[in-house]
């Protein structure tokens, strides 16, 4: 597998308080990788490593195969948490300013603006300030601004922040289509839930360090607890009862003569013998293993670390 930036061993302190100890992490080429954890895990402080912001008191950084250098900040589009646009300035106006400083030429930045004001349906904001945009518009715009130089790779710290669901979906088919085109994405969010579906590979960081890293499909099998969601059909009273007393069942959910609920394996006890004792106390309209989802595989990662 060939990788975009692969971080070394990276620690970085501010005031002798460590926002990040011994990190290292590989970014596959043209993957969406997550960047996950709560507020000040140390997310952002990488994020500004790579974008040469701060340097890291000690490891590397491996740009695209060659050590982390200035040249590569024409390479890099990145979106800040904080947003960073000029609210009294016209938009088109600062829009292709933003993108003479990425290397740009005027009439390429115009052309490349047209394409995405035209495809975002924000044409007419042209001649707008800023300060005149809800939220939600403004961040549209910042997009733009960070994708609009065709960068190798782009860096997301919070993206979703700020927008409506409606908008938050659009941004999300927008950097699916990037990747596709083979641009490498990097997430920042303590958001799991936000980026899950969207990430291959994702680390999770708690209090600087890394607690794990890997694909999304292979974390989330990894904590699997065996269990399944099932709906039955016909069962009695007596016999949900007798199942109550002798297994591990959670959330029940009766409905129209049928009920669901999750159901954990015995020990040794595989899906097929467990499928045989509930088919005899009726009939099995549904059946499937429960996956953790990436905000349950955090808590379990960090709670297994614990002393």
């Amino acid at each position: 597998m060939e990788y975009f930036i692969q971080a070394e061993h990276i620690t970085k302190a501010f005031d002798d308080k460590p926002a990040l100890e011994n990190f290292s992490i590989n970014i596959p080429k043209g993957s969406i990788y997550g960047v996950l954890g709560p507020n000040g895990a140390g997310k952002t402080t990488f994020i500004r490593i790579i974008n040469q912001i701060t340097k890291p008191d000690s490891g590397t950084i491996i740009f695209n195969g060659e050590p982390l250098q200035p040249k590569h900040i024409s390479l890099i589009g990145y979106m800040p948490e904080e947003r960073g646009l000029y609210k009294n300035m016209k938009i088109g106006e600062q829009a292709v300013y933003l993108a003479q400083l990425k290397g740009m030429s005027r009439a390429e930045a115009k052309k490349r603006l047209v394409y995405w004001f035209d495809k975002l349906n924000i044409d007419k904001w042209w001649n707008k300030k800023l300060s005149e945009l809800s939220k939600g518009m403004a961040q549209k715009i910042q997009f733009v601004v960070t994708v609009l130089h065709n960068p190798e790779l782009l860096i997301f710290d919070e993206p979703f922040s700020g927008f409506d669901p409606v908008n938050a979906n659009l941004i999300r088919d927008e950097i699916l289509e990037l990747k596709k085109k083979g641009t490498t994405i990097l997430f920042s969010s303590h958001r799991m839930e936000s980026v899950e579906e969207l990430c291959d590979f994702v680390a999770l960081i708690n209090h600087s360090h890394k607690v794990l890293d890997g694909s999304v499909k292979d974390l989330r099998h990894q904590f699997k607890e065996g269990k399944y969601r099932i709906t039955i059909h016909g069962l009695s009273e007596n016999n949900f009862e007798d199942l109550k007393n002798t297994r591990c069942i959670e959330n029940p959910v009766s409905e129209d003569n049928e009920l669901s609920f999750s159901i954990k394996l015995k020990e040794g006890e595989t899906s097929k013998e467990l499928i045989k004792m509930l088919s005899d106390k009726g009939d099995i309209t549904s059946f499937y293993e429960e996956i953790p989802s990436m905000n349950q595989v955090f808590i379990n990662a960090v709670n297994s670390k614990k002393p």
